[in-house]
């Protein structure tokens, strides 16, 4: 990937088209799908499809800043991706959100571990 690729933003929404506790799948090419969430404030990214199993997490419930894949229950952190709950084991991948003039960004690029 180049230095190039690593600055690629895709637009997400607006400010104010998410109500708190919502999420939207985000999709760009060359890209995994992710879903974008709006809790306690705050926005946050994670890949789209479960680590579980597959299914939606942009389908999900949002519980504080969890949410809960509607397949199997499993619960993971929205700032973090850590699943919390069985039966998932395996982190979700997150993506760092910034907003600009009211544009909603989700980075095409991972966050760093």
């Amino acid at each position: 990937m180049s230095d190039q690729d690593d600055e690629r933003w895709t637009t997400a929404g607006r400010v104010g088209d998410l109500a708190e506790g919502d999420a939207v799948l985000v999709t760009s090419p060359g890209c995994p799908a992710r879903a974008l969430f709006l809790a306690g404030g705050d926005y946050f990214a994670l890949d789209d499809v479960c680590s579980h199993g597959k299914s939606s997490l942009s389908e999900g419930f949002v519980e504080g800043t969890a949410v809960e894949c509607v397949l199997h229950g499993a619960l993971f952190d929205l700032r973090t991706g850590k699943a919390l709950t069985m039966p998932a084991t395996v982190p979700m991948t997150t993506y760092p959100v910034r907003v600009s003039d009211g544009e909603i960004l989700v980075r095409d690029r991972p966050h760093e571990n």
